[in-house]
């Protein structure tokens, strides 16, 4: 095989064969690889991954705090990072040994867009592409009727996810309006001022932040709807757990 391909930061890759020794900094990632039927590649993952059960892989510290030297010592011959969730200088000392491939899906949309490049990298072509068709199915669902939500990811003090995170892109996918739709990132904002705002679903995932259902009832004296807590993976974890996120999101709705 011979493709190139370039990553969100830029970087054209030229893949003159298949990877065999693939490190998984990104979780989701390191499921969708065994999804797509090219577990066998992968040398090395995070302490984070945790599907497929059971993984005897292995582990190179977390995905803020990778072992640098360990990954080193697996030789790979490709690196899965996650602009967003691995921290730059990581993947910058990485690239002085191996090829980083760089990855950031804003949206289910660009999911479709990230399994087509993990085809085409990994020699797995058919399997992506139904994967992706069944995520293009899923997305083609006529949408809930509308709603406002918030979605809180930190507690003391309060951050919700903005317009910009995935997170919001995918609850929008099926219909909803994010209150906080114009604030950036992970704005810090008052509960009371959420409250003002009339989310009409307050969705209440386990991490980042290991929201209870503690949690949950102390939200429902103030809001209407409470989702949650559920697995936070739901929310956050791109590629094929996106099938999963908004299959949850259509039997909560």
């Amino acid at each position: 095989m011979t493709a190139e391909l370039r990553d969100v930061r830029g970087t054209l890759h030229r893949f003159e064969r298949v990877p065999r020794r693939v490190v998984s900094l990104v979780p989701s990632i390191t499921e969708t690889l065994f999804d797509l039927g090219v577990g066998d590649a992968v040398v090395g993952i995070t302490d984070w991954c945790i599907f497929p059960r059971g993984l005897d892989l292995p582990r190179v510290g977390g995905t803020k705090n990778p072992r640098v030297d360990a990954i080193r010592a697996l030789a790979p011959d490709l690196v899965h990072v996650n602009l967003e969730e691995n921290v730059r200088r990581h993947a910058d000392e990485i690239a002085a040994f191996a090829p980083v491939f760089v990855t950031e899906p804003k949206s289910p949309r660009d999911v479709v867009a990230l399994l087509g490049d993990l085809g085409v990298i990994h020699g797995c072509q058919a399997r992506a592409a139904e994967l992706a068709e069944s995520l293009e199915a899923e997305l083609a669902h006529p949408p809930h009727a509308p709603f406002t939500f918030a979605c809180p990811i930190w507690k003391n003090p309060w951050m919700w996810c903005g317009g910009d995170t995935y997170v919001s892109a995918l609850v929008e996918s099926v219909g909803g309006r994010n209150i906080l739709g114009g604030r950036d990132r992970y704005p810090t904002v008052d509960p009371r001022e959420i409250a003002e705002l009339k989310a009409d679903v307050i969705f209440l995932p386990d991490e980042p932040y290991a929201f209870t259902e503690r949690d949950a009832e102390a939200l429902r004296a103030t809001f209407g709807r409470i989702v949650g807590p559920f697995p936070g993976h739901l929310f956050t974890w791109h590629g094929t757990r996106t099938l999963l996120g908004l299959r949850a999101l259509r039997e909560w709705l």
